[in-house]
This record gives structure tokens, sequence and C-alpha cells, in this order.
């Protein structure tokens, strides 16, 4: 049983103009970048603040 869904992506792209979808796009892609960049700052932290251990000794 197929169900017709309309196409979502379609509606908003269709509701929108070029330069509205363009902004959009940008912004997603910014928001991505920032994102990333905050896990590895959070990562980095997390590293230097865990003690490391003495990985050549075997005790």
């Amino acid at each position: 049983m197929a169900l017709n869904l309309p196409n979502l992506r379609r509606l908003f792209v269709d509701a929108r103009s070029d330069a509205e979808e363009s902004e959009y796009s940008r912004n997603a892609f910014y928001n991505l970048v920032l994102f990333m960049s905050s896990v590895a700052v959070v990562s980095i932290v997390a590293q230097r603040m865990t003690p490391t251990r003495g990985l050549g000794r075997l005790t």
C-alpha cells in the first residue's frame, strides 16, 4: 500500500526564493562548522585534563 505523501523538501524549496534558500544553506553550513569546532575543542580540553599513564610501561 503506497502512500501519496507530498515531497516536503520540494514544498519548502518552492516556498522560498533562491536568495532565501542560499541564506538558509549558508547558515546551516556555518552552524555545522561551529558544532564540529566545539566538539573538537571539548575533546582537546578533555584530553588535556585526563592524566596520562605511561604507555610504554607494562605495569
